[in-house]
């Protein structure tokens, strides 16, 4: 029987032996109706991730996270540095999202939706089974001397996988400067595009490393997200769990009269399909990513000797021990809350914000200046963001009809997701000026249609 208040197995992980050497992880292959599940998911994740960078709106891509020139695009709409408070509020609205979520449904992210996860076990994973076989068989090839056999398996094996995180590199590369310009880097000879090449040979090279090499340790040792389950997790929080009092104390299966044991027959098979090496059994663990593959493995089992599914099951460690119900505590509600704020404010600013934004202010210094023609001129500064992906023609008219408009510098045009920054003067005959503060109107027109009025002043000399 397992003492559950003995929690040494803390002090470690699994995957790593007391000298500190790795411990290979060789997962038996999965089945059951959560694997079946994940797969279709993955699949459909798979998808978007490779074909969403050949999506276009109006020439340009469907999502574009260009950090070199600011310019960023999510589901069609364009952001650039003009809307980081946008971006700001995005990241806190995710992260509070992600704690509420934790809290509630525990590490349901990283089984099932985790890229970490979706590429180890459902591409890598899958073509190691396909070459080198189940974990039987993976263990015995390992262990056998360097036979021609071996060798050809091996090289297939990394050649394929070098294969797959190039492809990976490139289409995180699409994410980051286009598909046009990553086919550009791909077709052309890499000396004209040198830093691009670089950055792809880099990316495919941490992918190849991590899901070659690193795999299960990416999960355990570097996420941050790991990590922050202990302090997000509660007792009340659904995760996979071993429902202890139910299969407690374990024992082979025996005849349902002579039974003296619990459910769990201690056949060890939820500890041989874990991807990352634990034993569910111990209770909630830093190495659990809640892939579902104790659930599967365990369910089979329980089929075969006439017992109920879900001794391991999604769970509370509460409603496992007191037999209760999931609740929503005070903490989902607060969570909750904010969540639905955070949210609310993001989709309105993002409603409300318009393709072509202009802020006309007087420009600071003198106040006015009097011409050599008889005329007195005032210095105004406009910027204008274009969060559009067309050219804006831009025309700007006064509705004083004394006021003369002066740009100073070329004509102005936006060009796509453009800010422009330019100087123009509001000239009026001095003989015009009646008093020392004039109302005057300011209207930019695109296209020939009023897309801005601002009202400011024009400041003349004071009439003696």
């Amino acid at each position: 029987m397992t003492d559950f208040n003995d929690e040494s197995f803390r002090d470690h992980i699994s995957t790593v032996t007391k000298e500190g050497k790795r411990v290979w992880v060789y997962p038996k292959k999965q089945k059951g109706r959560f694997y079946t599940a994940r797969t279709i998911l993955s699949w459909f994740l798979l998808a978007f991730l490779f074909l969403m960078p050949w999506r276009k709106i109006d020439g340009h891509t469907f999502i574009l996270f260009n950090f070199f020139e600011r310019k960023f695009i999510l589901f069609g709409l364009a952001f650039g540095p003009q809307d980081f408070y946008l971006f700001a509020l995005g990241v806190v609205a995710f992260f509070v999202f992600i704690v509420l979520f934790t809290a509630v449904f525990g590490r349901i992210f990283c089984g099932w939706v985790c890229p970490q996860t979706v590429f180890m076990e459902m591409v890598f994973r899958k073509i190691e089974y396909f070459i080198e076989g189940d974990a039987a068989q993976q263990r015995a090839l390992d262990a056998s001397p360097w036979t021609g056999e071996k060798i050809f398996k091996k090289t297939v094996k990394q050649i394929i996988f070098a294969g797959i995180a190039i492809l990976i590199g490139n289409t995180l590369m699409t994410y980051i400067v286009g598909i046009d310009e990553t086919l550009l880097i791909i077709s052309q000879p890499p000396s004209l595009h040198l830093s691009g090449f670089i950055a792809i040979m880099v990316f495919s090279g941490i992918f190849y490393f991590v899901f070659s090499k690193f795999r299960e340790q990416a999960c355990t040792i570097v996420c941050p997200y790991g990590r922050l389950q202990g302090v997000l997790l509660d007792p009340n929080t659904i995760v996979v769990a071993y429902d202890n009092v139910r299969g407690e104390p374990r024992g082979k299966f025996t005849n349902e009269e002579d039974r003296i044991t619990g459910d769990c027959i201690d056949c060890n098979l939820c500890v041989a399909v874990c991807p990352t090496g634990i034993d569910i059994r111990h209770g909630t663990q830093l190495e659990c990513v809640n892939c579902t593959s104790c659930i599967d493995a365990c369910d089979r089992i329980m089929d075969k000797v006439e017992r109920p599914r879900g001794l391991i099951r999604y769970a509370s460690m509460n409603g496992i021990k007191d037999k209760i119900k999931f609740s929503v505590t005070p903490r989902i509600i607060l969570y909750s809350v904010l969540l639905v704020v955070l949210l609310s404010v993001l989709t309105t600013l993002i409603t409300i914000r318009s393709d072509i934004k202009i802020n006309i202010l007087r420009a600071p210094g003198k106040i006015f200046t009097e011409q050599g023609d008889g005329k007195v001129s005032n210095l105004y500064h406009i910027v204008m963001v274009n969060n559009t992906f067309k050219d804006v023609p831009v025309e700007v008219k006064l509705s004083n009809p004394d006021a003369e408009y002066k740009l100073i510098g070329k004509e102005i045009s936006l060009q796509p997701m453009d800010i422009l920054d330019a100087e123009f003067l509001v000239l009026m005959p001095k003989d015009k000026i009646a008093t020392t503060v004039i109302p005057l109107n300011v209207q930019v027109y695109a296209n020939g249609i009023l897309i801005n009025e601002t009202k400011t002043t024009f400041i003349g000399p004071v009439k003696k």
